[in-house]
């Protein structure tokens, strides 16, 4: 009864939390597979709401021998950075860009969150992201953080919010953080990244 509720607490809020499922081939996922230079990385990502600060969605960037994005039931699309079951691949910086800046608008901003990993538990979270499927629509932060949970970090509490999530993984040592806001008012393209402020880094860059 209680998880019932609190499923349907959290609907509202996690109304931009669902897509469909989408395989593109193994080709063309191949083809595009992004490796970032640096230690191996898992960063969570969570958008929160401007006026309530309530979670809006939750998503995982893994960066180990590739950088790929798990997005359960995401929306943001792409076409040079194919999907398979709510992960995505092909995350360049370019296209790590183009994934903030869909989330960051006059209502949202994203919260950036990322913890240096061992080589081992970046490719075992590579390997769980890519076995997993596609997650139902608004269950974004229950997977994020149940995936968390496998990955060994146990004091991130499961849970339907995001923004729970993203409050336990700021206790985790070693986690850095930055916020990203977008105050302009435009469609939401993912082809073109807009004007950004990037709270900790104190510059504003301007996208093309």
């Amino acid at each position: 009864m209680i998880r019932a509720l609190a499923l349907a607490l959290a609907l509202p809020l996690l109304a931009g939390c669902g897509a469909e499922a989408i395989y593109a081939p193994m080709e063309e996922v191949q083809a595009r597979a992004w490796a970032e230079p640096g230690p191996p990385t898992l960063t969570l990502m969570t958008a929160i709401n401007n006026r309530s600060g309530a979670g809006g969605h939750s998503a995982l960037m893994v960066s180990g021998s590739q950088r790929v994005i798990f997005d359960p039931a995401g929306t943001w699309r792409h076409p040079t950075a194919p999907e398979r079951g709510d992960v995505l691949f092909g995350i360049t910086p370019t296209m790590l860009e183009f994934y903030t800046d869909y989330h960051a608008r006059p209502t949202y901003h994203m919260v950036v969150q990322q913890v240096v990993v061992s080589p081992e538990t970046a490719e075992q979270a590579l390997a769980l992201v890519k076995a997993h499927g596609p997650a139902g629509k608004a269950m974004c932060g229950i997977t994020v953080s149940g995936m968390l949970r496998k990955l060994g970090f146990t004091s991130v509490g499961q849970s339907w919010f995001p923004d729970r999530i993203m409050r336990d993984f700021a206790s985790v040592p070693g986690v850095s953080e930055h916020k990203i806001f977008d105050d302009t008012v435009d469609a939401h393209s993912p082809e073109r990244p807009r004007v950004t402020r990037v709270t900790d880094a104190g510059f504003e860059r301007a996208g093309g």
